[in-house]
């Protein structure tokens, strides 16, 4: 299930992007010939009036085909005044400009419902603040077998009132006998006692040794502190989260050649899967992630580069700056070379994906 959800997620974002151009190009009076959700040719078609919808067999995108955005077309001389090439510039950033800030709206709307329904964490000094209460999806082994989401941690050997830093230090001091190694089991266990819908419950949990943290730990996470957000500031929230976003990722493409930075590139191959794993236990946390997604689709698609949605305002602008047509050959070559440089960074992303995927995955939890 959480791979269909996965998918009909990203599918939405598509849909929706194209149908900001194909809403636009129809509401400025271009003339749309084709809307079509994944590439090839269409396995599933009807036609309604002049436009063609349809579904293609490549799920790897969409497109809206609005006659004219070749000038070489040969077209009918009664349609000739609608094609695209035909239009006032104005127009044409209009509708090119629909589909990135559908998927802004779409950023912007599922970031603040997240906010108003959730809160927002408490920091200090710029960090989370925890609570003794175990975070939903966050239980693994051998964790898993005792302790529940939402259980309220009130005593760790013995000890009681402990902040979360205690409580972790206390588990990090059951060792392993000897030198340790991923997965070692301590000599003693730990003793708990939590707070379960009014209950309470003792559990003696053996840990294991976590090499990533370099301690042993017995699997859960603490869930953090959360305070209340109204609609606006939940949509200041929305705002703020969408900078840094668009901050990092334009700063991460900006310094590519950068093997650390680079290194932080991901494909769309990697959002999906990152996508899946999260709603396969936190469904929340997947929206967040759908929401991420969308609003870098429509960061990404704003970069001046043909064929990306920024390119063709890129050059709309510069024709009307010039004062006249640019040659459909100059927009060729841009063309080409600003796929060029779309493919390296796909390609940059991709590799990433598969040696984390055939690696240690993606660390969603």
């Amino acid at each position: 299930m959480s791979y269909v959800l996965a998918f009909l997620g990203f599918a939405a974002l598509i849909i929706l992007h194209e149908a900001g151009h194909f809403a636009a190009a129809k509401a400025v009076g271009m003339r749309v010939e084709r809307f079509s959700l994944f590439f090839g040719p269409m396995l599933v078609k009807v036609r309604r009036g002049e436009t063609e919808y349809g579904i293609g067999p490549l799920p790897l995108g969409g497109y809206v085909k609005i006659t004219g955005m070749n000038p070489h077309e040969e077209l009918p001389p009664e349609i000739v005044p609608r094609a695209y090439y035909n239009q006032p510039v104005w127009k044409r950033v209009v509708v090119i400009l629909a589909g990135p800030a559908v998927n802004l709206l779409i950023a912007f709307v599922l970031l603040t419902a997240i906010f108003l329904s959730q809160g927002v964490g408490v920091t200090k000094n710029g960090q989370l603040v925890g609570t003794n209460v175990i975070a939903p999806g966050s239980l693994q082994p051998p964790a898993s077998s005792f302790l529940k989401a939402g259980d309220r941690i009130l005593a760790v050997d013995g000890r009681s009132g402990l902040t979360v830093e205690q409580i972790s230090a206390t588990i990090g001091s059951h060792r392993c006998a000897g030198t340790p190694v991923a997965g070692c089991r301590s000599t003693t266990p730990v003793s708990l006692v939590v707070r379960r819908d009014g209950r309470l419950l003792h559990f003696s949990v053996y840990p294991r040794y976590d090499p990533v943290d370099k301690r042993p730990r017995i699997g859960f996470g603490f869930a953090v502190a959360v305070r209340s957000l109204g609609p606006l500031g939940a949509a200041r929230e929305a705002v703020s989260q969408m900078w840094y976003a668009t901050h990092t990722t334009v700063s991460t493409i900006a310094r590519i050649f950068e093997p650390k930075v680079r290194s932080q590139l991901h494909s769309v191959v990697g959002g999906f899967k990152v996508t899946q794993q999260l709603f396969a236990f936190n469904v929340t946390r997947a929206l967040y992630t759908l929401a991420v997604i969308s609003l870098l689709l429509a960061v990404v698609n704003l970069f001046p580069f043909l064929p990306l949605d920024g390119g063709h305002v890129f050059w709309a602008l510069a024709e009307k700056v010039r004062g006249r047509r640019i040659s459909f050959d100059v927009l060729e070559r841009a063309g080409a070379v600003g796929f060029v440089l779309i493919m390296i960074i796909f390609v940059i992303g991709l590799s990433n994906d598969i040696s984390t995927l055939t690696g240690q995955g993606f660390n969603t939890r």
